[in-house]
């Protein structure tokens, strides 16, 4: 049944990819279906590389915090750092220890060497501050934001000192801790100084947008971006420290749209730079809802794919990894009546498939949907193949 729907490779081509699809577009997002799995890194930037030579890519964005991200692109721009630093400080969710994502960044440092601003390689993360033990303070988006505005336009005009904001920021810990995550009452995010705030970072985003024209031409198109980056940084915390205080039964479901939200917008922030490369979880980037369980309880809501899809159409792209065994964690052979088992009678161990065409030769035929024996992996979901742009397919996950 797979014969005929597949672009196969020993080495997958961006080439296969780029097949499947109307045009190029402008988001091209690559989703993984577990988190830490270098073997599953080293294919993206193997992608990464061919999009970059072959189709004129110039920016990647991963699932990292998206202000430490900064620490990346202005080493691989500049030459800001070293190497060590900025794996130290520059990727979030310790990430940074992983040898693939060492050698993105080191041949992307070496690509731009030398090359003209035009040329250089972007990087960026996507995700927002935040860990799933908590979220970080604003302190450093509101202040990066308000530094930035305070430089270059009237005092006047500001909706407050850089000495307000530190009083009601307080203590950087009180925002942090992790005891917040599982206790609303030990979260700031509803007090008095939160909701003040709120509103600051709101009359501060406005300013920033409002005096646009003088700012950019003060500084540069890239810093007032960067601006703008801390500002909506700054609005999203708060507004997940809101519902991180929140002990109403709509708690979670809030928390994880909030932090797809954020996803989104900076998402949308690095498609007007160009066509890129988006990695991350399969369930922030497909289009269709992303469901979990969290605290015991069932959660939908619209991923970052999806609201990014809506705005975007045809110029974002879909593309989900699916695997067949990763043994090391316990995942082994695909049971033959799910997709990951049809795909797993492939003879190569790494192919690209029509995501639409095997939907439809399918027909009515519903495979299974695959169980997981173990909690950090992700199977597909065979009821929406035909969301997907395509799959890339990945028989067997090994550790060297």
């Amino acid at each position: 049944m797979v014969t005929g729907i597949k672009e196969t490779a020993h080495a997958v081509e961006a080439a296969a990819l780029m097949r499947l699809l109307p045009a190029r577009p402008r988001l091209l997002a690559l989703g993984e279906p577990t988190h830490g799995e270098d073997a599953l890194l080293d294919l993206r930037n193997e992608l990464f590389r061919q999009l970059v030579e072959q189709e004129g890519y110039r920016t990647i964005a991963i699932e990292s915090d998206c202000l430490m991200g900064l620490v990346v692109d202005d080493y691989v721009t500049s030459g800001t750092g070293t190497l060590d630093e900025v794996m130290e400080r520059g990727i979030s969710h310790g990430w940074g220890t992983s040898a693939a994502n060492r050698e993105l960044v080191r041949w992307m440092r070496a690509h731009n060497d030398g090359r003209p601003a035009s040329e250089r390689l972007r990087f960026a993360g996507f995700d927002g501050p935040l860990e799933i033990t908590g979220a970080a303070s604003p302190r450093q988006a509101l202040t990066a934001l308000h530094g930035y505005l305070s430089a270059r336009v009237d005092a006047d005009l500001l909706p407050c000192t850089a000495e307000t904001l530190d009083r009601l920021l307080g203590a950087d810990d009180r925002w942090s801790d992790p005891a917040a995550m599982r206790d609303p009452a030990q979260s700031v995010g509803q007090s008095a100084e939160a909701g003040r705030l709120r509103l600051l970072a709101d009359d501060l985003e406005a300013l920033l947008e409002e005096q646009a024209p003088h700012l950019i031409r003060a500084t540069s198109r890239d810093d007032w971006d960067r601006a703008r980056l801390y500002g909506r940084t700054a609005t999203g915390l708060l507004q997940y420290h809101y519902w991180m205080a929140d002990a109403s039964p709509a708690r979670l479901t809030r928390l994880v749209g909030v932090r797809d939200r954020m996803m989104a917008h900076n998402l949308l922030a690095v498609a007007t730079r160009g066509p890129a490369l988006v990695h991350g979880h399969n369930s922030h980037l497909q289009r269709e809802k992303s469901t979990m369980r969290m605290g015991g309880k069932p959660l939908e809501w619209w991923g970052a794919g999806a609201l990014v899809s809506g705005r975007l159409d045809e110029e974002y792209a879909f593309v989900a990894t699916a695997l067949g065994t990763i043994r090391h964690q316990g995942v082994d052979t695909p049971p033959p009546d799910t997709v990951e088992g049809l795909l797993y009678t492939v003879p190569e161990n790494r192919c690209v498939i029509d995501a639409r065409r095997l939907a439809t030769a399918l027909g009515d035929t519903r495979p299974a949907p695959r169980v997981s024996p173990w909690f950090g992996y992700a199977p597909l979901n065979p009821a929406h193949l035909a969301d997907s742009d395509g799959i890339l397919f990945v028989k067997d996950v090994t550790r060297d």
